[in-house]
């Protein structure tokens, strides 16, 4: 852990004086910053596995049986009934006419 995290903030520094050198870039200030974030994963890691070591987290039972619940996944959308509200649109009416056609032609001659 202590090689991983020394290893880590060397390549900071060499990130940084990169940065400040003449052909720097904000692309090494980027690493730079970056690096120290990964120290600190390192350490974070050898913690909880320390953590792990001392009181592992209970098994899980394989032989409980689980369910989804029923309101997890979203519902499935049903179609929508028509309501006649009473107007008549003769363009509405041509174009259910004209869809009603080729969904007859479609299962007259079904694609290959």
């Amino acid at each position: 852990m202590i090689l991983g995290a020394a290893g880590c903030l060397a390549l900071a520094w060499w990130q940084w004086t990169r940065f400040e050198s003449n052909s720097g870039s904000f692309q090494n200030l980027g690493y730079a910053l970056q690096w120290p974030m990964f120290a600190g994963f390192v350490v974070y890691a050898y913690y909880k596995f320390v953590r792990y070591e001392d009181a592992p987290p209970q098994p899980v039972d394989r032989t409980a049986v689980t369910e989804i619940p029923q309101d997890l996944l979203p519902q499935k959308p049903t179609a929508a009934t028509r309501v006649d509200d009473g107007v008549d649109d003769p363009a509405l009416r041509e174009y259910n006419a004209y869809l009603a056609e080729l969904a007859r032609k479609d299962k007259e001659h079904p694609a290959p």
